[in-house]
């Protein structure tokens, strides 16, 4: 399976995982010119930007741990283009979240939510 496929599949199970959560998925893969948002999801009033992360084991560490001060400063940059953008406000509820998942051979999938995951602060 190619990178991308990898990490389309961990999207697709990310999002299953949502719904099933009760959160409603409003973009996939949402782009701008800082880069993209793998899942944008409504939790009640609060709108998620959902950082998508899928590893094979954990040689390297837990997936969520590749969420670094720059990915952390686009995310943030992209999501307040989005609410000026969708809501004309920044005064929306919203939050960070991370799904973390770990896809290794001849296990179930391990799905880890961490919501408010980080804050907005860059």
């Amino acid at each position: 399976m190619s990178n991308k496929s990898f990490g389309s599949y961990g999207e697709l199970l990310a999002r299953q995982y949502l719904q099933a959560q009760g959160y409603r998925i409003l973009e996939e893969n949402f782009k701008n010119k800082f880069g993209e948002i793998d899942l944008i999801a409504q939790d009640g009033k609060t709108i998620c930007f959902v950082e998508v992360k899928t590893r094979q084991s954990l040689v390297q560490g837990q997936p969520y741990e590749a969420v670094n001060f720059w990915k952390i400063r686009k995310l943030s940059q992209m999501a307040t283009m989005y609410l000026k953008y969708r809501y004309q406000s920044i005064e929306i509820p919203s939050r960070f979240d991370v799904v973390s998942i770990v896809l290794e051979k001849a296990k179930p999938p391990s799905i880890q939510h961490i919501k408010n995951a980080f804050d907005s602060t860059y």
